[in-house]
């Protein structure tokens, strides 16, 4: 049987701050239509949670709503169609968190964010700083991703992975996605009646991730894949990670009282400051530098920089400034950064002295291909 890790869900019966992800299958009946039964009996669960805790809640259901209000059979394939859908829908989906959150005297703020206010780091400040001021006025944030607007570039993908950015944007203390299943089987529960429930998990492997399928629904974007991923993230950042079916009534509440419900992650990282826990986490890296084992070591035992002399590929197209992940000679990613010198001029530089530099370009910026101050082991 999987070990039960009881010190880890007492944790969780002491956490202060939880972010809670809501997935479009836990709100939405088979047909995809939206149930409103269930997402009141869901918001007293939530009203629960907000008593004595911060709570921030990630919340899908726009586009549901939407489809539902303009009277289609179903949710649009393309861009536009879906764009027009969430605008639609994202005000009846706040109206229906006023009617459960302002009948008990709890004030609810929408929150609406692209990734570009993720990785550009000033609208990461920002976004940080409104969202502290909203939890220490106890108001409970309500996050969508600002489907009306965004572009495939600029997109999260799915909520699951707005909700892993987030618990780690409030230094969160737990995260639970509320999902269609109960949370991490050793197969697909919907084909293998002998699959079962992993109850804990401590690290988050390839092979635990071989065990993620994807998802059967029509109606949400993010398959067990994306919710694995997104708390490994925040297992990362130490903050324990949950997934758990929303689709039964008290399982937030279960979860916040130690019982055990759903898949523990455990944390698997210490706190980042926030600069580290926005390189590390909140950018796209647009392209890979591969380094020698020498370089390795000096980042991840040592916390020094990558001088170019440790370069020994580029791959991308990239700025100076831009966000690149850092690779040992096996391939595997073991950092990430943002570098000082764009990709012809690394591609230059690999491998020399940084004596070297303005004798190669004609000028030289830094010293370092990626500085220290700039760097974040994975």
């Amino acid at each position: 049987m999987p070990r039960v890790s009881h010190s880890g869900r007492n944790a969780l019966r002491a956490a202060k701050r939880v972010v809670v992800k809501i997935g479009t299958n836990a709100l939405t009946h088979a047909t995809g239509r939206f149930n409103r039964e269930h997402f009141v009996a869901l918001g007293r669960d939530l009203l629960w949670a907000a008593q004595g805790r911060e709570l921030v809640v990630v919340s899908s259901g726009a586009i549901a709503l939407g489809v539902e209000r303009l009277g289609l059979s179903a949710r649009p394939r393309d861009i536009p169609g879906k764009q027009a859908c969430a605008a639609v829908g994202q005000s009846r989906l706040m109206q229906a968190y006023e009617d459960v959150f302002g009948g008990q005297g709890q004030v609810v703020a929408q929150v609406l964010l692209t990734h570009e206010d993720m990785r550009d780091r000033r609208r990461y400040l920002n976004v940080k700083h409104t969202l502290e001021r909203l939890l220490s006025a106890s108001v409970v944030p309500v996050i969508n991703e600002n489907d009306t607007v965004s572009v495939d570039e600029l997109k999260f993908g799915d909520n699951d992975t707005l909700a892993g950015l987030v618990a780690g944007v409030v230094e969160a203390d737990a995260l639970v996605l509320l999902s269609d299943v109960d949370g991490l089987h050793t197969a697909d529960p919907r084909r293998d009646a002998g699959a079962r429930l992993l109850e804990t998990v401590e690290a988050v492997t390839p092979e635990v991730l071989a065990l993620a399928g994807g998802t059967s629904s029509g109606v949400g974007t993010g398959g067990m894949a994306t919710k694995v991923r997104a708390v490994a993230s925040a297992a990362e950042q130490g903050i324990r990670g949950v997934i758990t079916s929303g689709s039964v009534p008290g399982r937030l509440r279960a979860v916040l009282e130690g019982e055990p419900v759903g898949t523990l992650f455990e944390p698997t990282g210490a706190r980042r400051g926030s600069r580290a826990a926005w390189i590390a986490h909140a950018l796209r890296p647009l392209g890979t530098l591969t380094v020698d084992a020498g370089a390795r070591e000096a980042i991840v035992q040592g916390k020094r920089s990558l001088l170019p002399s440790g370069v020994r590929g580029v791959e991308g197209d990239f700025d100076r400034g831009d966000p690149v992940d850092l690779a040992d000679e096996s391939g595997a990613v073991f950092a990430r950064g943002l570098a000082s010198y764009d990709a012809q001029e690394l591609r230059r530089i690999a491998g020399r002295r940084t004596s070297d530099i303005e004798s190669v370009l004609g000028y030289r910026y830094l010293d370092e291909a990626v500085h220290r101050d700039d760097l974040a082991v994975l």
